[in-house]
């Protein structure tokens, strides 16, 4: 792929060849092999997946891990169907009075679900922050939304006549979306249960901030005022808009499947070798998208190879020195696609759900500064946060809960599939104090880099901070795995299991 240009942008900020630290280069090389352009973003169904999901395998056989999947293998195959957007057959398009269409750039101004429509149009009509005034008529409308949840949204407009909504994305939120969009997928697991189809339902939509004002076109509104005004919560009018927009959208659907990848590092100790510490990370990219700044090469390199990296240096690491409990090595297809390996896998376990006693979970680490600070996901839940936090203080790390729930990360990563099945969590990312430089660096890297093609093998590292984080991680597993006693829920938590 060419990396000439999005170089060039970004030298100010990354080199185009990193030389990792001597601790670090193990972790890296290991790191480039998953994420360099070779490996295709390792999108989840994809040739390039096997090939990625084939590495690791044979890393785990190098480092002496037991097969955990189907049949002896390394490998459970997951089975998944794919819905897509075909963008060249769909369309939506502003119509002005006249009956002049506008055409509205799919995944770079819009984004639209991947269902088919074969059409909808029907007037525009701004309702604010989603809350219409009484007496409105919304029957064969379609509604227009500013993003800003604190404005107390109604949950749907289901029953209000809409045929359609669209929501503007809203830039000042904690994790604004990203444009343009990679593409329009629904992946679902083959054996989820069916929904009855519903042709009628609503259908949403999801348009830019940047690209919203020309929904206000013609009507005479301060686009410019209404958007900013609610970019910043303050109060904004509901309208009816000049413009209709028309919708028609065209998928393709096929079944693909791809593999998790399991293996077991054995216990030495008899009594204690029957329970198992898994320790997570999903393998899974985006593959191939739409380009930004040249590149449609989303190669995922944080996210999440360095952290599969991790996990088979631990296990290289560990060959010949296992501790007490057994280790479970999980690395998940589908993350991206909506956890789907991971629920797979909790659904099909390969060893007994009673005896796994944790899962060590790895992602949404950003090791781009120092670490001093570490949030902790399920910090409150079990007694894992007093173990960990036990562990990073050798460190020389703070622990602290996490302070951005309305990001929903607890419930976004693998870990949340274990959850469901009575198992504690603990997951991780690097934290910061508010208004710090480290805060201005871990905004700026979701903002041009998190589930882009910038998140490549140029994105900036801090090399010490990244081996004390796999360094931490490691003296973390080795102390679950070796103490007397397992992890336990606390009763305070709203995922203990239900006695």
């Amino acid at each position: 792929m060419r990396k000439t240009l999005i170089l060039l942008l970004l030298a100010a900020s990354a080199p185009a060849q990193q030389t990792p630290s001597p601790a670090a280069s193990e972790w890296w090389r290991l790191t480039t092999a998953l994420a360099n352009d070779q490996m295709e973003g390792r999108d989840t169904g994809s040739e390039a997946y096997e090939r990625a999901a084939k590495y690791v395998a044979d890393q785990f056989q190098a480092a002496g891990l037991k097969p955990a999947g189907d049949n002896g293998t390394y490998f459970q195959r997951v089975p998944m169907h794919q819905v897509s957007l075909d963008t060249a057959h769909s369309s939506v398009e502003l119509v002005d009075d006249k009956g002049a269409y506008t055409p509205l750039g799919l995944l770079y101004d819009i984004n639209a679900p991947a269902r088919g429509v074969p059409l909808i149009e029907g007037p525009l009509v701004f309702l604010g922050y989603g809350q219409p005034p009484a007496g409105v008529d919304l029957h064969g409308k379609i509604a227009v939304l500013f993003n800003y949840p604190a404005a107390g949204r109604p949950a749907s407009l289901a029953g209000s006549g809409v045929v359609a909504t669209v929501t503007i994305d809203n830039p000042a939120i904690t994790e604004p979306a990203h444009w343009p969009s990679a593409y329009s997928h629904s992946v679902t697991l083959a054996n989820a249960t069916a929904r009855p189809a519903q042709p009628n339902a609503t259908i949403a939509l999801r348009i830019s901030f940047e690209s919203a004002a020309k929904l206000f076109a013609g009507s005479g509104a301060d686009a410019a005022k209404i958007l900013t005004d609610a970019e910043r919560g303050l109060p904004i009018p509901s309208m009816p808009l000049a413009r209709s927009l028309r919708i028609s959208l065209a998928v393709t659907d096929k079944d693909i499947s791809s593999p998790n990848i399991l293996g077991i590092l054995p216990g030495s100790d008899p009594s204690l070798s029957t329970e198992y510490v898994a320790l997570s990370a999903h393998l899974d990219g985006y593959g191939y998208g739409t380009a930004v700044l040249g590149d449609n090469l989303y190669n995922g390199a944080l996210d999440d190879a360095a952290y599969v990296a991790t996990l088979m240096e631990l296990a290289a690491n560990l060959k010949g020195r296992a501790p007490k409990r057994s280790l479970l090595f999980c690395i998940f297809t589908g993350e991206e696609k909506g956890l789907l390996g991971s629920a797979w896998y909790t659904q099909h376990l390969t060893v007994p759900v009673e005896k796994i006693v944790a899962d060590l979970n790895l992602d949404q680490l950003r090791p781009i500064f120092p670490l001093k600070i570490l949030t902790m996901e399920g910090i409150a839940d079990s007694t894992l946060g007093d173990t960990a936090k036990g562990v990073a203080a050798t460190f020389g790390i703070e622990l602290r809960p996490d302070h951005e729930p309305e990001r929903r990360l607890f419930s976004r990563t693998d870990s949340f599939n274990f959850v469901k099945i009575g198992v504690p969590p603990a997951g991780f990312i690097f934290g910061y104090n508010s208004g710090s430089d480290e805060e201005r660096l871990y905004r700026d890297w979701y903002a041009r880099r998190y589930h882009k093609p910038q998140d490549d093998l140029a994105t900036p590292i801090d090399w010490p901070a990244a081996v004390t984080f796999n360094n931490f991680y490691r003296a973390l597993t080795l102390a679950i795995a070796n103490a007397p006693s397992r992890p336990r829920w606390l009763a305070t938590s709203q995922y203990a299991p239900k006695q």
